[in-house]
């Protein structure tokens, strides 16, 4: 007995919901464009224009599973030669470096979710990176997660600010926020020190010291970096801490090529963790790319802060050659 294929009424759903529909036959119910033309009783190309509306009103969140990213022969080299305990590395593709970053934050995002369980007090740092990773972050739905502010507020060239990163991230999964109310820098030590001794802002650190995993990226020391561009360092300050060794910055804080903290005067200006909080940790999740970046990782790897790392092709590369 021959199959009928009844063709669908276009009368019956229109607008949205075709749309809708559309993508529905498409990526769960596997018909290709032609078979959902003639479900639907419109032309090929009418299809192909619903697929790309439903992908530019974000019905459609298409991911690759990390497998994918952290079992190919580069992640593994870089797991085996720095003692990590998993590496996902993103195609270099043929964008800008501004396309790179996305694309390692995205990755970051994609990898994240699988990376935490029930129960969690992740820490959150700042910077460029972390932001665009949670602004990717699909929304998720996890189990009693807490995030932590793990650096002050400060002044940013990119239209955002420290506790937006944590806080954006904890509402894409659903976790308890807890914000870190003080500036990350002051112009007085002994107000930063008052500032520290008050309570809802002393408790708020303390609860730093109770995160058992944390995100952050890798800073370099460069005058043009997002360390300066803050107002976290002057140049002066970048100055003091590259004559004595600094060689990357982890949030807010200077450390050697050894991933040693080089403390300063700055430090007792500072309001945020503490780098002695972030090592050995459950995960240590270093998101960074880029050329500048390669030193500042190792530092931060060479210091025992880092167990997971998501970076570009280019970027591991240059770690390996470099190591």
């Amino acid at each position: 007995m021959a199959t009928v294929t009844r063709r669908r009424n276009t009368g019956q759903v229109t607008g949205e919901s075709i749309v809708i529909e559309a993508a529905w036959l498409y990526y769960h119910d596997g018909m290709n464009q032609t078979e959902i033309a003639s479900h639907l009783g419109v032309s090929r190309a009418t299809v192909v224009n619903y697929l790309q509306e439903a992908k530019e009103r974000g019905f459609i969140r298409i991911s690759l599973a990390p497998k994918a990213f952290t079992t190919h022969r580069l992640a593994e080299e870089m797991r085996e030669r720095f003692g990590l305990a998993a590496v996902y590395v993103v195609p270099d593709g043929t964008g800008t470096e501004e396309d790179a970053l996305l694309r390692v934050a995205r990755g970051a995002a994609e990898w994240l979710p699988s990376l935490l369980e029930p129960g969690d007090k992740l820490g959150v740092s700042w910077g460029r990176t972390v932001y665009e990773m949670a602004e990717a972050m699909p929304q998720v739905q996890t189990d009693h997660i807490t995030v932590s502010q793990l650096v002050g507020s400060m002044a940013t060239p990119y239209g955002f600010t420290a506790e937006i990163c944590s806080a954006h991230l904890a509402q894409r999964l659903g976790a308890k926020l807890i914000n870190l109310h003080a500036p990350a820098v002051l112009s007085d030590p002994e107000l930063a020190a008052r500032l520290r001794a008050e309570p809802i802002i002393k408790d708020q650190i303390d609860a730093l010291s109770h995160c058992n995993k944390a995100i952050f990226a890798a800073g370099s020391c460069d005058h043009s970096s997002h360390i300066v561009s803050s107002g976290l360092a002057s140049h002066e300050d970048l100055d003091w801490y590259i004559k004595r060794g600094a060689t990357g910055v982890l949030c807010g804080r200077f450390i050697d090529a050894a991933g040693r903290f080089i403390p300063g005067e700055l430090d007792d200006r500072m309001i945020g963790v503490e780098l002695d909080k972030l090592q050995g940790l459950d995960m240590g999740l270093l998101v960074s790319v880029g050329a500048d970046k390669v030193a500042p990782m190792l530092a931060a790897i060479a210091g025992g802060y880092v167990t997971h790392v998501v970076t570009s092709v280019a970027t591991a590369k240059g770690m390996l050659a470099a190591a």
